[in-house]
């Protein structure tokens, strides 16, 4: 069984910074693209950022560029995402997904709140 748990999601103020967790399990991570999404009340989810399994290649949404950055541990199962200067429109429930390359099968986690505020 297929299993993605988030982790570190929570209250910032503008400005701070967190690091999201997102851990696989039932699944050969090495051949899963994990990307990261976001989604708020009444819209879609948007893309934020992705990573190639081998070359760890990288991609982001426009405005999260220089600001956040994605990164793996193929021997942990883990992707993460390390937002920095957060702004109160980065405000929103934050999932992973895992997309396998070959099959191009999805899975995703439950989501965890990401809340900027003053």
């Amino acid at each position: 069984q297929v299993q993605l748990v988030e982790s570190g999601g929570g209250l910032v103020q503008p400005g701070g910074s967190l690091r999201l967790s997102c851990t696989a399990s039932g699944l050969q991570f090495t051949h899963y693209i994990m990307r990261w999404y976001r989604q708020t009340a009444g819209a879609e989810r948007e893309f934020v950022a992705s990573i190639e399994p081998y070359t760890t290649a990288t991609n982001y949404l426009d405005s999260v560029q220089g600001r956040f950055r994605i990164s793996r541990d193929n021997g942990q199962n883990t992707a993460y995402l390390q937002m920095n200067s957060l702004k109160p429109e980065d405000t929103a429930v934050y999932y992973c997904s895992a997309r396998n390359r070959y099959t191009r099968s999805e899975y995703w986690g439950q989501g965890t709140q990401v809340t900027v505020s003053s």
